[in-house]
């Protein structure tokens, strides 16, 4: 275990390394003018007009302009109960390492979600680097260099956006899938499905169209390089999951790895204190330093 970790901090200090600096060595400081947005508090912006449309972009204290983007999307199985607060240590983790992160809120089932409005609002959080977040933070921001990365839920939403098309000044590169969701009839069929009917509105019998639409294994190839972190020991979202839609992937011509944690379980990618975690954090760090 102690050589897991070592090797995944070395992976950290290399990726920060390709963005542009190392651990001692002074980095450009960050964008003038925005306050305590820079390695602070984040900048919430508004993407549409519903109360659950909006962001919060954290801004990198250090790095070099403009910043890669990660978009990140929380889990919690599409429901009201779980918000983006759950993915606050994971943005400001990332941020510490040169990228901006977009950590993105959405309409969410028991609220004013369910399908399609949480797809479609995930979506236009993304397209919003381009309208909203470009107006607010001006060229900050390397639209040609965004990565998606989710946990859970947020790892549907995140493939299911690489799968659709988005503004053309915003370039999604690459995303990183944490115990994702990816295969939504699958879920149902394998008995691990607690909220899936309750984002469709019914089973695949009843609304096959639905789950169609809505699961990215039916949206291959996207044209993404995507990386699958899952633990095997997962009890909530089955590591079929990742290994099917990896499979697909690599089916259909595209650039994936597939990481199959052992002994690590769902909740722990959202500690970051855990090999879970970092392990994924390494990935989301090596794609945005190398995509040029």
């Amino acid at each position: 275990m102690r050589y897991r970790r070592v090797l995944v901090g070395a992976l950290l200090t290399v990726a920060a390394l390709v963005i542009g600096y190392g651990p001692n060595e002074p980095a450009a400081p960050a964008a003038a003018g925005l306050g305590s947005a820079a390695g602070g508090a984040p900048l919430r912006i508004d993407y549409g007009p519903a109360a659950d449309t909006f962001g919060e972009l954290y801004l990198p204290a250090t790095g070099r302009e403009p910043f890669p983007v990660v978009v990140l999307v929380h889990g919690g199985g599409w429901s009201q109960y779980r918000n983006r607060t759950e993915a606050a240590p994971q943005a400001v983790a990332l941020a510490a390492h040169g990228v901006a992160v977009w950590n993105v809120e959405y309409r969410r089932v028991g609220g004013a979600g369910g399908w399609p409005t949480t797809l479609h609002d995930v979506r236009d959080a993304v397209n919003a680097l381009a309208g909203p977040v470009h107006d607010r933070v001006g060229g900050l921001l390397d639209l040609g260099r965004v990565h998606l990365a989710g946990h859970s839920a947020g790892g549907h939403l995140a493939a299911w956006v690489a799968g659709q098309p988005v503004d053309p000044a915003v370039r999604v590169r690459s995303a990183t899938l944490m115990a994702a969701v990816l295969d939504l009839e699958f879920a149902v069929h394998n008995g691990r499905d607690r909220f899936v009917r309750g984002l469709l509105g019914g089973a695949p019998d009843e609304v096959p169209g639905r789950y169609h639409f809505s699961s990215p294994i039916e949206h291959l190839p996207t044209g993404v390089a995507v990386t699958a972190v899952h633990g095997d020991a997962d009890r909530v979202v089955s590591p079929e999951q990742s290994r099917r839609y990896i499979a697909a992937a690599e089916r259909a011509g595209e650039r994936t790895a597939l990481r199959i944690l052992h002994g690590a379980g769902h909740a722990d990618f959202i500690d970051t204190t855990s090999l879970a975690w970092h392990t994924a954090q390494a990935a989301i760090l090596g794609y945005a330093a190398t995509l040029r």
